[in-house]
């Protein structure tokens, strides 16, 4: 009973529930935000990569490089408190946004353009026999048929964009992380902690589901 008292405490999840709700809303507009951010800003990346001049395609390189190997814990850090003494000042959830948008561009721009490479040669040529500009070759048949590749991976890296988004918390942003952890200080209890890491279960348990479906999908499509 002790262990349930001070884990699962019912009355205690229920007097923090509408708080851990508040929390969760602002997961999933800080999630939403990023994700949209992070696709759009990968396939301009990922395409720039692919038929940008070697100098631009270089430093995209770069970019991509860092993005990928820094904590975004340190990248969130350095947002929120280092920017300002450069004269940028940008709000909890704009810093949490920037952070996770950059990161995710990073790693989406990767996946995009494994998925255009992935696309035979033979493709391109038909296109350009038929007299189609490079714009529509990419927009009508090539980007179709590597969005279908990529929809897997892609929706692998939504689900951790989301779960990334606890470390909005940092910055004082009221998550659903955060929210627990005041809830957790008001009633000494820890059952607020649990209640969030149900919540984010539920949240992302389906799309965990949805992520290996497509991919057994999309590898008997293959064979």
């Amino acid at each position: 009973m002790d262990l349930i008292n001070t884990f699962l405490n019912v009355d205690v999840f229920i007097d923090s529930l509408p708080q851990l709700l508040r929390g969760l809303l602002v997961t999933i507009e800080i999630g939403i935000t990023s994700i949209l951010a992070g696709l759009a800003g990968g396939l301009l990346l990922a395409i720039m990569r692919l038929y940008a001049p070697r100098p631009v395609t270089a430093l995209i390189r770069v970019y991509i490089d860092i993005f990928r190997s820094i904590p975004l814990l340190v990248l969130l850090i350095v947002v929120y408190y280092a920017l300002p003494f450069v004269g940028i000042k940008l709000s909890a959830f704009l810093s949490a946004v920037t952070a996770l948008s950059l990161v995710s561009a990073a790693y989406t721009a990767e996946i995009f353009r494994a998925g255009i490479q992935a696309i035979p040669r033979g493709q391109f040529e038909a296109a350009g026999a038929l007299g189609l500009s490079d714009r529509h070759t990419m927009a009508d048949i090539i980007l179709p048929q590597a969005i279908r590749i990529v929809i897997p991976p892609l929706t692998n890296n939504c689900i951790n964009v989301l779960k990334d988004t606890a470390l909005a918390s940092v910055v004082a942003m009221p998550d659903l992380l955060k929210q627990a952890t005041q809830a957790q200080a008001l009633h000494a209890n820890p059952t607020p902690l649990i209640g969030a890491a149900i919540i984010y279960l539920l949240m992302l348990w389906p799309m965990v589901s949805v992520v290996a479906r497509l991919e057994q999908h999309f590898s008997r499509g293959r064979r």
